[in-house]
């Protein structure tokens, strides 16, 4: 008979996902996994089969917490369009300026493992393709009600919009990762904005 498991999984992959988002996957080692989570080798391994594994669902987990928080505000129809796409914009100011207070410049899991691993790691790739999709098309919904509701006024194609506001997050992330403060965040922000709504 199996001997039941003596840890909170849910509480060993927050911990793992951490140390990735700190360190990025290839310069995690199983050690430092083992010193974040508490357990043994033999834990980690009999849980969650190899580090790869431990990665995915740690990158699975942030996908889904953060991309549910993003989907809420875009998706917050008490809000014009534009008020929603302001909101998004400045929850990332926020929560980038609180890492930064924190000493923390971890950046974004999804962007750090976008530029780390997804040219050369099909199961990354796939995953992050997926949040990708989601994240654009509530992007898109909410400039689509923007133009319902006359606060976009941009006449470009909403798909593209919808990736330049992505893009643009993904910009002032790895923006503050290279020491932008609050205030530049918050200009990046704003640039944004005249081009949905001026």
């Amino acid at each position: 008979m199996a001997r039941p498991r003596t840890f909170d999984e849910e509480r060993a992959l927050a911990a793992a996902m951490h140390t990735f988002w700190e360190k990025g996957y290839e310069a995690t080692s199983t050690q430092d996994l083992c010193e974040a989570t508490g357990l043994g080798r033999s834990s980690i391994y009999n849980t969650f089969k190899s580090k790869h594994d431990l990665f995915a669902r740690a990158l699975a987990h942030y996908i889904e917490t953060t991309t549910a928080a993003q989907l809420a505000v875009l998706e917050d129809v008490r809000l014009s369009g534009a008020e929603r796409v302001r909101a998004l914009l400045d929850r990332v100011v926020e929560g980038e300026a609180e890492h930064r207070a924190q000493g923390r410049h971890a950046g974004c899991l999804t962007v750090n493992t976008t530029v780390e691993l997804a040219g050369r790691d099909a199961r990354a790739a796939e995953m992050l393709e997926r949040d990708t999709a989601r994240r654009l098309a509530a992007l898109r919904g909410a400039i689509e009600a923007g133009r319902r509701d006359g606060s976009i006024v941009s006449s470009r194609d909403a798909e593209a919009l919808a990736r330049f506001v992505n893009a643009v997050i993904g910009g002032m992330r790895v923006s503050s990762q290279g020491g932008a403060d609050r205030a530049a965040l918050a200009a990046i922000a704003e640039v944004a904005m005249d081009a949905l709504t001026r």
